[in-house]
């Protein structure tokens, strides 16, 4: 995945998902400090997300968080 910050531009890798996979259903809070970013179907060869590799792939819903000021920051530049 992709990102863009709108204020000062330039993209930025941001996301990569194990192999075989689809980044998929990518949404925010509103308020920004929560991005929601769904993995669905990770190849037969990958173990993701059991690291201990004893169960097979599987869809999985990822929560990434900031706890920073430049959520705000967004705002503000969009708004």
């Amino acid at each position: 995945m992709l990102a863009r910050h709108p204020g000062r531009g330039g993209i930025r890798r941001f996301l990569t998902g194990p192999k075989g996979c689809e980044i998929t259903g990518i949404t925010c809070t509103p308020d920004g400090r929560i991005l929601f970013v769904n993995v669905q179907h990770p190849s037969d060869g990958s173990t993701w997300p059991n690291i201990d590799g004893e169960t097979r792939p599987r869809s999985a819903l990822i929560a990434i968080t900031r706890a920073d000021a430049a959520a705000s920051e967004v705002d503000h530049q969009e708004g």
